[in-house]
């Protein structure tokens, strides 16, 4: 992970920082350094030395403020929960597992034309279940065999997946403890395989998704990617507000009931570049102080 901190470094985003913060820290220091002249004009070094070093510190202070953070986590003692969102692998964490799904549950076909391979989903194929389709497929139905699919598409008119159509926000809990896997329906796909979704799905399926791990998880960690930043086409959010939407959900489901002790979002290590982890951590701040209030 920390390997890819160079290749942040040359950033739009890490170029904004450094140059903001080295400005603000120069800007500092030459307010200090003439508010102290005042007082003690001859007790500073000659004017080339306390340049040199001024840019020097400026420097660093900026590059500093522009390296990469992979980890912020927050404590909330109202409800009592932690909040943690870093870089990494969400198949490595021991907790269970968030997934999004579409509609109609698709799990793979040939050449992957209806699951990409690698998605969050594909990859719950292969590194859960081995490839094993028919295994994944079994947990499936088994899981919604208690949910009424509110439509059923024609093979005709869709060639491809499957043709039951569940409601948006369905939940399938898969897998066993320690570390079950929740699938959240989250966007619509359409009979040519391409899934789609909006705000107002997503905050209706991560609504039912909470509800899910209140009845499920039984408090325990979870672990979830920063859903609908894939192929679900919710490409009018951009990364920080993506993740700002889930975290006010998460949190807002908590003050109702517990829905697990620590959540964690796992953002790949390539999205670094487009999520300012600083703001990050302050916006979490800033929930945690007004729940206090409360």
């Amino acid at each position: 992970m920390f390997s890819r901190f160079p290749r942040f470094y040359g950033t739009g985003r890490a170029r904004r920082i450094f140059a903001r913060s080295t400005m603000v820290a120069f800007g500092g220091i030459s307010a200090v350094l003439q508010f102290v002249g005042q007082f003690f004009p001859r007790s500073f070094p000659d004017p080339g030395t306390v340049t040199v070093v001024s840019v020097a510190a400026c420097l660093a202070w900026g590059l500093g403020q522009a390296r990469p953070v992979p980890r912020v986590e927050q404590t909330f003692r109202r409800p009592d929960l932690t909040v943690v969102v870093e870089a990494g692998d969400v198949f490595d964490q021991p907790a269970h597992l968030v997934v999004g799904f579409c509609d109609t549950f698709d799990t793979a076909s040939a050449a992957g034309e209806v699951i990409n391979a690698a998605s969050v989903q594909g990859q719950l194929l292969h590194r859960r279940y081995e490839g094993d389709v028919r295994r994944l497929d079994a947990e499936l139905a088994a899981a919604l065999a208690g949910v009424t699919p509110v439509g059923q598409e024609d093979r005709e008119r869709k060639p491809l997946g499957k043709l039951d159509r569940y409601p948006l926000g369905t939940v399938a809990v898969l897998g066993a403890r320690p570390r079950l896997v929740f699938g959240v329906a989250y966007s619509r796909i359409g009979n040519d395989c391409v899934a789609a979704s909006s705000v107002e799905d997503l905050w209706l399926g991560l609504g039912r998704l909470w509800d899910a791990l209140h009845r499920h998880a039984q408090l325990e960690a979870v672990a979830m990617p920063l859903v609908g930043s894939g192929l679900s086409r919710l490409d009018h959010l951009d990364q920080d507000s993506l993740l700002r939407l889930i975290l006010m959900s998460f949190i807002a489901r908590s003050r109702e009931g517990a829905v697990c002790r620590e959540l964690r979002v796992i953002v790949r290590p390539a999205d670094l570049e487009r999520i300012d982890m600083r703001e990050v951590g302050a916006f979490l701040r800033v929930l945690a102080a007004g729940l206090d209030r409360v």
